[in-house]
């Protein structure tokens, strides 16, 4: 694709790289649902969106382009990976290019980096927000997940320049038994946190009580138990996105300060040295 800055040092370490078609399924429902993800990608100007970190293959990379298009049919999807050994040619109206956290110096509305960050310290998170964020458009996001293998389990943060905004937690309704057992999946950010006296850990408990609280509806069907379950959340003062539409996932989504995160800049004081927007 024409257009592209010169190249730039990647920053990062090659990561594992396992994917699978369909994995990531789950959260692109999300963003191309009514949403700040759609919302910015509707007003963008140029809606170039990277899918940072896509893996052996760019399978993912491709099913997303396809998903955003359904909102904004002239987004332009770059796939970066810090391997150049997995860099591929474009097609499709894809491309793809050597980078990192440093997004090859592209400047996208939109980052998707799904289990990227799963592979690194905990440390290193508050970093690569920055060094991610320094890159985005004015207005940017950025998606920070991770799920398992078949994408049955998927937990992500969006961000904006400040720090998180919301997580996001989402689910095969008929393969997990209750919403704790997403915690294996968090963004590296809180899975260490799911302990006692953590936000994330409060969180969780109030959803397996909710759940366990909307069990009589268990005979209609885990989609309808899970929206009493939500219900009950709300009625509690847990502040539960709600969703008008009928879910085929089971889904858990607040505002970031509800898993404990304050804005990045005072998490990370590198966000403060590379500028904020």
């Amino acid at each position: 694709m024409a257009g592209h800055p010169p190249p730039r040092a990647p920053v990062g370490v090659v990561t594992r790289g396992t994917t699978g078609h369909n994995r990531l399924r789950r959260s692109d429902r999300q963003l191309v649902g009514a949403g700040p993800v759609r919302a910015r990608l509707l007003a963008a100007t140029d809606p170039l969106v990277v899918d940072l970190g896509y893996g052996a293959t760019p399978v993912t990379t491709y099913e997303l382009a396809t998903r955003l298009r359904r909102v904004r049919p002239d987004v332009r999807v770059v796939g970066a990976e810090i391997d150049p050994a997995r860099v591929v040619p474009g097609s499709a109206g894809v491309s793809f290019v050597r980078g990192g956290f440093e997004l090859a110096g592209l400047r996208p509305v939109l980052v998707r980096a799904f289990n990227v960050l799963r592979q690194y310290r905990e440390g290193a998170v508050g970093p690569a927000w920055a060094t991610m964020s320094h890159q985005l458009a004015p207005g940017g996001l950025i998606v920070d997940g991770t799920c398992d293998e078949l994408g049955r389990r998927c937990a992500w943060l969006v961000l904006d320049a400040t720090g998180p905004i919301s997580l996001t937690l989402a689910w095969d309704p008929f393969t997990v038994d209750r919403p704790s057992d997403v915690a294996e999946r968090l963004p590296k950010a809180l899975i260490h946190r799911n302990v006692p006296g953590e936000p994330i850990h409060a969180l969780l408990v109030a959803a397996d009580r909710a759940w366990a609280a909307a069990a009589p509806l268990a005979p209609f069907g885990p989609r309808v138990r899970w929206r009493r379950a939500l219900e009950l959340l709300a009625a509690a003062g847990v502040p539960v996105r709600q969703y008008r539409r009928r879910m085929r996932d089971c889904v858990l989504s607040v505002p970031a300060e509800s898993a404990g995160f304050h804005p990045l800049h005072e998490q990370n004081p590198a966000l403060t040295r590379h500028g904020r927007r």
